[in-house]
């Protein structure tokens, strides 16, 4: 399971550790979180940027931060459409997309999504770098139809296969596409048109 959720940048201080208290009777096992706040995380900020200073951020696959701070042919994943509302774009298992333009040029700048399209998005949007794990999972195989059925997948059965009473495209003497005289546009179970959709405009005069 994979939470794609992106959290606040609002958050001010720096984490030091986390332990764990020691045996306690009950069940229970409370978390200490230890971590210093605006002053006294002075000395370990200057430590934590020099260190960043001598590390390349980019080349850090999982490293999420605003497009911004990225450099053009970066592969991404996990994009967000508008800045703050959290990852929208690329999530599907194997899938990528990569910068095409310098984010630092403009305000926006150009992704190249996995079906080819070329989306302009905000700079300040967030974006997680690397490619999503597992990327055979569109070339798996089923073995038979019941592992279709694990998956929640119902069998899809044609409607001119079907009985009048079931659906609107059966019945007819033998593979009989029309329902009546002059035919019948593909609709669905319910009577909906599923191609050409309702009439709308002007009919057409009476000869």
């Amino acid at each position: 399971m994979v939470l794609w959720r992106i959290g606040r940048a609002s958050i001010r201080g720096l984490f030091e550790k986390l332990s764990v208290s020691p045996p306690i009777p009950s069940n229970a096992r409370p978390l200490q979180r230890l971590y210093s706040v605006d002053a006294h995380t002075q000395s370990l900020r200057d430590k934590f940027m020099d260190q960043m200073s001598f590390l390349d951020i980019n080349s850090q696959i999982g490293s999420c931060m605003p497009i911004a701070m990225m450099r053009i042919g970066t592969i991404i994943h996990n994009i967000e459409m508008r800045p703050g509302q959290g990852g929208k774009l690329v999530r599907a298992a194997g899938t990528s997309a990569k910068i095409l333009k310098d984010p630092t040029a403009s305000r926006f700048v150009t992704v190249k999504l996995p079906s080819g399209v070329e989306k302009e998005i905000d700079t300040r949007c967030k974006a997680t770098i690397g490619q999503v794990s597992n990327p055979s999972h569109g070339t798996r195989k089923l073995r038979k139809a019941g592992q279709s059925r694990w998956l929640g997948r119902r069998p899809v059965v044609r409607g001119v296969a079907m009985n009048p009473v079931d659906h609107p495209h059966g019945g007819g003497e033998g593979r009989s596409k029309s329902s009546g005289k002059f035919g019948r546009t593909s609709v669905s179970p319910w009577g909906k048109p599923t191609k050409s959709g309702y009439k709308t405009g002007p009919l057409k005069r009476r000869k």
